[in-house]
């Protein structure tokens, strides 16, 4: 990897960053428009969206929001007072605890969601070609991303079998 940067890099860096805060404030707003924090709206949408076989564990969303475990508590703690979701024993062990969407969380989450695609199809051409400037699609792209999807399968493998 060359340790040389040129003013296009920092362009593109900076264009990038610009590129996912636009979005990121189009989120926050849409979230605050229906009555919910940003992240309470993340932490539904980690729950809807977990692969297959990865449980909706506290422990698995706080990792997917990149929070710490009692912040992601305290967000499930308002969400369930709110009627939009619910906690519910796991099938094996009762004593796991597992998030799940309410009918009300499922509804506004879909709401939600169609817009956030809605306002990809708008802004995502943008970010993409920002993203592309910084990593240039060819060989290497293809091997990073499947290694990313293996690392994926093999993580939700070991929570799966309860391995951190």
């Amino acid at each position: 990897m060359s340790t040389n940067l040129t003013h296009a890099d920092y362009e593109s860096l900076a264009d990038f960053r610009y590129q996912i805060r636009r979005f990121l404030a189009f989120s926050e707003q849409a979230a605050r428009r229906v009555s919910l924090e940003p992240r309470q709206h993340q932490l539904m949408l980690a729950i809807k969206g977990l692969p297959t076989g990865v449980k909706p564990r506290i422990g698995e969303l706080a990792e997917r929001l990149q929070i710490e475990h009692h912040s992601a508590v305290e967000l499930a703690n308002r969400l369930a007072a709110g009627g939009y979701v619910v906690r519910r024993p796991g099938r094996e062990d009762r004593r796991e605890v597992l998030l799940a969407l309410t009918p009300k969380g499922e509804r506004v989450l879909r709401n939600l969601s169609m817009h956030h695609k809605n306002e990809l199809r708008t802004r995502g051409p943008a970010l993409l070609a920002a993203l592309q400037r910084l990593v240039p699609a060819g060989k290497h792209s293809a091997t990073v991303a499947a290694k990313t999807a293996h690392n994926h399968k093999t993580r939700a493998t070991r929570l799966e079998h309860g391995a951190k």
